[in-house]
């Protein structure tokens, strides 16, 4: 009995995925649940756990490709037996090693030549790849492949293909447009100078990107992760649309490292967490959200929505870039809640295990520049939220008191990132300065005042 392996559903607003990785080859036995392949999305990357236990007979959506949701990832048989691994060639190998391959004849391949007649036998294995090719134009296109196509206004079959059955993947017309295809490339022979003379090229005005050119001897060309794009795109799209301003303080550390020191180990012998800033942060933004609503806002259309609630986004460095898991109603949890959800979203960031409903939502965000050093910055904005708070390293620096006297003090610098459609610079400097008042006398966080 075959079972198909599909791919799942990805979650809200989330169509397409790529093939990251597969952990089991052709004629692999596999177990029910036992995690098969790894999908990268534009938000979180994810495993698809083996649908029944057998032997992997095929994989359809080879590593790089573009897949949607229901769309065939694989096959496996119930009734098969495993196979030797020294006899199951792994197709994302078998892929990589054709590409190699396919790459090195394109760098040894010369300029046509009409007085340079060719070999009978060299004819042979020209004709794979216009066989291919016809393959692909009978074959549909996925999505992102045909908007690759029809934006570079290129002829599908013009195109050597590597996927399955002749298939048309992404990485073929990446790779044609490399080596200069498509219509705006040139007609001259390909020139002999070395790949990294590049002539130079103004940026147009349409704010186009520049043309795909070949990576130098020193260079290395990786493509871009899903979520690298993703996160690209979102905060180019907040740049773009929200009128964004930043408003800066500086706050005195000095109360919340002495409440840290001498509760800290208590704290942490009773709820197994340490305490750290980013609870103190948290509680009080939730307080100056309270007080000044339109940065806890966004804009809907014509509409301003404003929200009752309070879930507050925490940025997370993670190897596929930056995430923003939610604290979900942060203002009914203790500090010590928060300090385990943020140190857990930290741990399965890292992994790679943070579920697509931990990432979506939020109604503010922090982020913490200062654990990589950061002595200020200017947050961007997490759209379509419409404020985002900056931490920033804790530098000690001399600071005139309310006495008169001179004395080195903890200092941080924060930043507000604002929306200037929906807040208003008083709001946004009050919001500020209210988060400065309850970070430098924590007990107002405890009486709301």
């Amino acid at each position: 009995m075959t079972t198909e392996i599909v791919v799942p559903t990805l979650g809200e607003s989330i169509s397409e995925a790529t093939v990251a990785k597969w952990f089991k080859a052709v004629g692999d036995a596999v177990t029910r649940d036992e995690p098969l392949v790894e999908l990268e999305t534009d938000k979180v990357t994810l495993e698809v756990n083996a649908p029944a236990s057998g032997v992997l007979s095929e994989i359809v959506a080879q590593t790089d490709s573009d897949v949607e949701v229901g769309a065939l990832l694989g096959k496996i048989d119930g009734d098969g037996k495993a196979v030797a691994a020294s006899q199951a060639k792994s197709a994302p190998e078998k892929e990589e090693k054709e590409a190699k391959e396919e790459k090195a004849e394109k760098k040894t391949e010369a300029a046509p030549a009409a007085d340079a007649p060719k070999p009978a036998p060299a004819q042979a294995p020209a004709q794979a790849p216009a066989q291919a090719s016809a393959t692909a134009a009978v074959a549909p296109l996925s999505p992102a492949v045909r908007k690759l196509v029809e934006d570079n206004k290129l002829d599908p079959s013009a195109i050597p293909t590597t996927g399955k059955d002749g298939r048309l993947v992404k990485g073929d017309v990446l790779a044609y447009l490399e080596q200069g295809g498509g219509a705006t490339a040139p007609s001259s022979p390909p020139s002999s100078e070395p790949a990294t003379t590049v002539p130079a090229q103004a940026r147009p005005e349409s704010g186009e990107q520049f043309p795909p050119r070949k990576a130098g001897p020193r260079e290395e060309r990786v493509r871009m992760s899903r979520l690298r794009k993703m996160v690209a795109e979102r905060l180019k799209t907040a740049q773009n649309t929200a009128a964004m301003l930043t408003t800066f303080n500086e706050v005195d550390m000095t109360a919340v490292i002495e409440a840290r020191n001498q509760y800290r180990d208590a704290f942490e012998k009773k709820h197994g967490v340490r305490l750290g800033f980013m609870s103190f942060f948290t509680k009080a933004c939730i307080v100056a959200l309270r007080e000044f609503p339109a940065v806890n806002a966004e804009i809907d259309g014509d509409d301003i929505v404003y929200k009752n609630y309070y879930d507050i986004g925490i940025a997370v460095g993670s190897p596929q870039g930056l995430v923003v898991p939610v604290v979900r109603d942060a203002d009914g949890k203790t500090f010590a809640a928060i300090e385990q959800e943020i140190n857990d979203f930290g741990k399965r960031a890292r992994d790679g295990k943070l579920s697509m409903d931990e990432l979506q939502g939020g109604t503010f965000t922090i982020t913490n520049g200062g654990i990589f050093g950061s002595l200020n910055s200017t947050p961007i904005l997490n759209a379509p939220q419409s404020g985002i708070l900056g931490m920033h390293k804790i530098q000690k620096r001399p600071m005139v008191l309310d006495d008169g006297s001179i004395a080195a003090r903890p200092m941080m610098y924060v930043a507000l990132s604002y929306d200037h459609r929906v807040i208003d610079g008083r709001e946004a400097v009050s919001f500020l300065v209210r988060v400065k008042d309850c970070i430098e006398d924590p007990s107002r966080i405890m009486f709301d005042v």
